[in-house]
């Protein structure tokens, strides 16, 4: 797989009905998985942690909701996701579209096993960078 740039959608406890409402519009394969799935407890985990709509037109549309401890703004809830397993690639965009911004979560492991960070740049607008392991 190549690197692919993607709009990602963040929600306050209504992902699934989003991303369901847009898969019923566009089609396509909609895998989502929930905060339990990752070994979250309590009341968050229904929630959305990642959503991924791939149409038959090759769209990409992912989603997920906000925890209720990171602030959320309708209106400023979307980042560009850049995603794929050229790291080299990857990790250079990571680092030249971060410069002069804030790097809210660097490049690292996480919990699904990707290497993935986040960003807002020195435009203000967020990023979100995954770096495929398998």
């Amino acid at each position: 797989m190549a690197s692919r740039l993607s709009p990602y959608l963040q929600f306050r406890d209504t992902a699934r009905q989003a991303l369901e409402f847009y898969h019923g519009v566009f089609g396509g394969d909609l895998p989502l998985s929930t905060f339990g799935d990752m070994g979250v407890e309590g009341q968050e985990a229904h929630k959305i942690m990642h959503g991924m709509l791939t149409t038959t037109d090759e769209f990409v549309l992912m989603g997920s909701d906000t925890p209720e401890q990171m602030e959320y703004t309708p209106g400023g809830n979307f980042s560009i996701s850049l995603t794929g397993d050229d790291a080299e690639s990857l990790r250079r965009y990571f680092a030249g579209l971060s410069e002069g911004g804030d790097v809210t979560m660097p490049l690292a492991v996480q919990m699904w096993g990707d290497e993935f960070g986040m960003f807002t740049d020195k435009f203000g607008t967020r990023w979100m960078v995954n770096i495929a392991t398998s």
